[in-house]
């Protein structure tokens, strides 16, 4: 079974993932209820102190890596459960990334959540990641619980990530600087008003900061001993207009002119710049993409002789969800009460479930390419005009309590998924399988490109 490249693994017999995540053994099923109750009448039990958390975080919107009062709230908040939470605040030497451990100190899987907490400059927190802050911390505390109630063995690791807005990648910092070693699984989840969905991929950008220098003259005396950088620009955005024509529906190109060369009218422009950030259904075709725009900022400079300068930063890479996480996920998701609108198709071992497409970036993408991850889109009840993230009326629906109440349904669904990987034998080995075939589908076509992070 494939689909997109990506390769579904069977059990040995023909059994797909849903099978083995939903076990034919009933006392199997009554264990994973039973489960899934302890885990929601906990996490209900948390509503009177999350809420306040996240309203804080919510209406004290910080920018990438400028999260200190996210960080100081979410740390002393984690610090108030003692049962062998340790947090470590500014870990790895980044001054707002956190992490908190529970360790059942017996050996088993290694599960952790990532925490977002950063906002968008002028727009608050209209990403929602006080949402995602929210649902991670109740999905862990949820979980640590679980293994100390039944004696699971096991470890439970809460990152709160840093700087996932704009090109920062606190996620990737965290993974150069070794904080997901020995991590076996990733589990996290994002807030729109479209999609209820664990099969979430994203797309991978770009960004690409161009100067062109020429030569300044005076432009009626003697124009000819000048090189116009202006120029330049003006041709090599006109190239990539023409050049959208061509590219595939997935890319997307933005430009923005950051320096037209000055006010000055009657002269010929030695300097301009630009920023131009590109994205792609994955990695491989970013490479793709990312050479034909850069040919067009070329061409600009072959056309009036100016000399360009492009200075790459790699964003983020797609995010390619484990199937057998989400199948997990999705069961619980279903298993909760009140299943909300829109719907989230249950995995089926006869047909493929499509993946749900996102034309946005996060950092967790790079994640998964490094570990099994779920990135969970969830559906909050919309603003007035229905704004989608990333618009003053998501920023509004993000702090509601409704919002709010349904991040808490997620903190379960993914605290449900990591219960099963910490008590059934052999998922994750399944998992691991899955993420290893769906790696080696991604060499085969090239797509992993230079470099794992």
């Amino acid at each position: 079974m494939e689909e997109d490249g990506f390769i579904l693994v069977p059990r040995e017999g023909g059994e797909c993932c849903w099978g083995y995540i939903s076990s034919t053994n009933a006392n199997e099923d009554d264990v994973s209820v039973e489960y899934l109750s302890e885990i929601s009448d906990f996490i209900e039990g948390l509503t009177a102190s999350l809420w306040p958390l996240n309203k804080f975080i919510h209406e004290n919107p910080e920018l990438a890596f400028q999260e200190h009062k996210a960080h100081e709230a979410l740390t002393s908040f984690m610090r108030s459960w003692e049962d062998n939470w340790q947090v470590t605040p500014s870990a790895y030497g980044l001054e707002t990334a956190w992490m908190a451990v529970y360790d059942s100190r017996r050996p088993g899987p290694s599960i952790s959540f990532n925490a977002e907490m950063d906002a968008l400059p002028n727009l608050g927190h209209a990403c929602g990641h006080n949402l995602i802050a929210t649902a991670s911390v109740a999905a862990a505390l949820a979980t640590a619980e679980i293994v100390k109630r039944h004696d699971l063995a096991g470890r439970v690791v809460l990152f709160g990530t840093p700087g996932e807005e704009g090109w920062g990648g606190g996620k990737i910092r965290l993974l150069e600087r070794g904080a997901y070693q020995g991590v076996d699984i990733s589990l996290i989840s994002h807030p729109g008003i479209l999609h209820n969905s664990a099969l979430v991929r994203t797309t991978a950008f770009a960004r690409l900061e161009v100067e062109y220098f020429g030569r300044a003259a005076h432009a009626a005396k003697n124009p000819w001993m000048g090189v116009n950088a202006l120029d330049a620009l003006v041709i090599s955005y006109n190239a990539v207009s023409a050049l959208r024509q061509q590219t595939m529906p997935d890319d997307v190109i933005g430009m923005a002119i950051t320096n037209g060369g000055g006010e000055a009218t009657n002269i010929i422009h030695a300097y301009a710049a630009c920023v131009c950030v590109i994205r792609a259904r994955s990695a491989h075709r970013l490479k793709d993409l990312q050479e034909k725009v850069s040919a067009c900022f070329r061409a600009g400079a072959e056309a009036t002789g100016a000399r360009v300068k492009i200075t790459v930063t790699q964003g983020y890479r797609d995010h390619v969800p484990n199937r057998v996480l989400a199948a997990s996920y999705a069961k619980y998701w279903h298993q909760l009460p009140d299943v909300p609108d829109p719907p989230m198709p249950p995995p089926s071992c006869g047909e493929e479930q499509p993946f749900t497409r996102i034309m946005s970036s996060t950092d967790q993408g790079n994640i998964s390419y490094v570990m099994p991850s779920v990135n969970a889109s969830f559906a909050i009840p919309p603003g007035p005009l229905a704004g989608q993230p990333h618009s003053p009326d998501f920023e509004i629906a993000s702090g509601t309590e409704k919002a709010f109440l349904r991040a808490l349904r997620v903190g379960k669904a993914l605290a449900g998924t990591a219960v099963d990987v910490l008590t059934k034998p052999g998922l994750l080995d399944e998992i691991k399988r899955q993420w290893r075939r769906d790696m080696d589908a991604i060499k085969e076509r090239g797509d992993l490109g230079a470099g794992l992070l």
